[in-house]
Parts: C-alpha cells; structure tokens; sequence
C-alpha cells in the first residue's frame, strides 16, 4: 500500500512511516509530494494520506482541548494502544512535533532539533527516511528495556 505525505519531512513524517513499517503495513511503500498533492496523489493511488492538512490521518484535536500529532492518531486509529514502549515513545514524539509542548518530555528538544535539521544534512526524501529510521528504532529500544516509568 502507497502512504502519501508531504515532501522534505521532519520528525511526525519520519516518525509515521517508521511506525507504520514497523506495526501496521510492514510492506508500506512511502511516498513524499509537494503538499498541495498530498490528497490528490493518495485519491489517485489509492493509498493513505498522512500529516497533511486534510489527510485520513493527521493531527486530531482532544476533548480535553489538547492535540495528538499523526503518529498518536496512527497509534489510536489502529489499536496499537497496548505496547508501553509505544505509547512512551508517542509522548517523544508528540513533545518533538507539537512546538507548545516540547517541555512534556525530556528528549523532545533533541528530537526536534534532529527532525528539523536532517532535511538541511539529507536532501533525498528517501535516504533522509532510511536514515531516520535507525533514529526511531534506538528510541523504540530505550522505551522498551530503559525509558518507561
């Protein structure tokens, strides 16, 4: 299945992919378009859109007035709530993508400097996801064996 984002991605779109890989479509080819082609490319392919204004999944607003970031939807909409590590590491991630609450945990700063600066270090869209991989499979690890508390 084709999962469609917007082009020179940082930490939720390197982040979602990583996810997706891993629990949902292990087969996942991911695509990055300019943002205005996002859902029109996924119509087309008949894939998934993700983290793009309008996506099937994106960032979603809480009852409690907060706000999930994709890669929380994409754990939520695919019932991925029961793995400790995972949810540990959506709170990473979330601190990384969502700019209000980067204090929430502390290696959200760090994540978010990473994602930010890749796309000045990587050019290519898909060597930057292959890259960034590694990133999140070590911070998966952390949360399994060290992070949670």
């Amino acid at each position: 299945m084709k999962w469609i984002t917007r082009e020179r991605p940082k930490v939720d779109r390197i982040a979602c992919p990583w996810l997706i890989r891993r629990f949902i479509d292990p087969t996942a080819e991911i695509v990055y378009v300019p943002a205005g082609q996002v859902l029109t490319t996924a119509q087309e392919t008949g894939g998934h859109s993700f983290d793009a204004p309008g996506a099937t999944y994106t960032h979603r607003h809480q009852p409690d007035g907060g706000q999930w970031c994709t890669f929380e939807t994409l754990i939520h909409d695919h019932h991925l709530d029961h793995d400790p590590a995972l949810i540990e590491l959506a709170r990473i991630v979330h601190a990384a993508d969502i700019a209000a609450d980067v204090d929430t945990h502390p290696f959200g700063a760090a994540v978010r400097a990473i994602g930010d600066a890749g796309a000045h270090v990587e050019p290519d869209d898909q060597r930057l996801l292959e890259r960034g991989m590694f990133i999140y499979d070590a911070l998966y690890a952390w949360c399994q064996y060290t992070g949670i508390r």
